[in-house]
């Protein structure tokens, strides 16, 4: 790992979109039915961003490298990383496109989502800054499906930034088409941290049950997180012990977009840190049970602070003895 070099502690690649959450809908939406909802947020969104803004609200020096269109979304997707301290030198701006967009509608812990996914289709290897690696210590991706650019570049990708001494991380998210077409025997090898949730890997595993899932991704040389949503997360392969830890619900609980990408930016920025696999597990949880008190993704995590004082209250230990 670049340590003593690096201006950066990590690179996020990905997707940048902003968030349009309906809330408090009364009634489930159906097809040709009105339904209202009596709240209504826009917010920052997607996975990268919720990841980036949240690990540098945690305190790692963040950049970030993605494409926008130029419009009044873009606008608030820049402006919202700045806040956070993320740096966006290499955020470019496609003036015949639109930003992406999401619309989310929240019912109670579930949520079904809409995306126009806007310029990150066409994000690739020529967007990313390869010949600086050396300044940064971490690269993390996320959602590599709505991403073909990026998706046919990432072998490539994740192999510079492993020749570079940097260590890597992937969040796969959903694949709209359902395809499932990551080569794992190929792509593990070349992360330190793959970060899916249950049902994503069990579909890119392609089994029907959790444990076989789990079975065969324990074999290869990175660790595995799955996160489980309320059932907390596991932690297995790169020939260690299975970790295991618990979600926290908070009773101020207000939505659960932007939670895992929390647990990643909780887990990375902890790792980062030099803790323990096993203080970092527990800090992630943490820090997702935080990001689910705010609307959207990004609102909740303003800092360690708050991630310290929850810690405390509900007398979770997060720093190595």
């Amino acid at each position: 790992m670049n340590d003593s070099v690096a201006e950066y502690d990590l690179l996020v690649a990905g997707e940048l979109n902003v968030d349009l959450i309906m809330d408090r809908i009364e009634g489930k939406p159906e097809v040709g039915k009105e339904r209202l909802a009596r709240s209504m947020t826009l917010t920052l969104g997607s996975s990268s961003a919720i990841f980036a803004s949240n690990i540098s609200s945690l305190g790692s020096r963040t950049a970030f490298a993605g494409l926008t269109g130029l419009d009044s979304f873009g606008e608030l997707v820049l402006n919202s990383l700045q806040e956070k301290r993320v740096h966006t030198e290499w955020i470019a701006t496609r003036e015949d496109r639109q930003t992406g967009a999401t619309i989310a509608f929240n019912m109670d812990q579930e949520r079904m989502m809409v995306t126009h996914p806007g310029p990150m289709e066409e994000f690739s290897i020529q967007d990313l800054p390869m010949d600086q690696l050396h300044r940064f210590r971490h690269l993390h991706i996320s959602s590599i499906f709505l991403q073909p650019g990026l998706k046919r570049d990432l072998t490539e990708i994740l192999s510079k930034a492993q020749s570079a001494g940097l260590t890597t991380s992937l969040d796969p998210q959903w694949d709209p088409d359902e395809s499932w077409d990551l080569d794992l025997d190929n792509l593990l090898p070349l992360l330190d941290w793959f970060l899916p949730n249950e049902r994503e890997l069990q579909a890119l595993t392609h089994t029907s049950e959790l444990e076989s899932a789990i079975r065969t991704v324990a074999t290869y040389s990175c660790r595995t997180v799955v996160k489980m949503g309320t059932d907390g997360a596991r932690a297995v392969g790169a020939g260690r012990p299975e970790q295991v830890v618990p979600a926290y619900v908070l009773p101020d609980f207000r939505d659960a977009i932007g939670a895992g990408d929390s647990f990643n930016a909780g887990l990375i920025h902890s790792i980062l840190q030099g803790t323990s696999e096993e203080t970092a597990l527990r800090y992630a949880s943490i820090a997702a049970a935080v990001s689910t008190t705010g609307s959207g993704g990004t609102t909740a995590l303003s800092g360690p602070e708050l991630v310290h004082s929850t810690a405390i209250k509900i007398n979770v230990p997060i720093h190595d003895t």
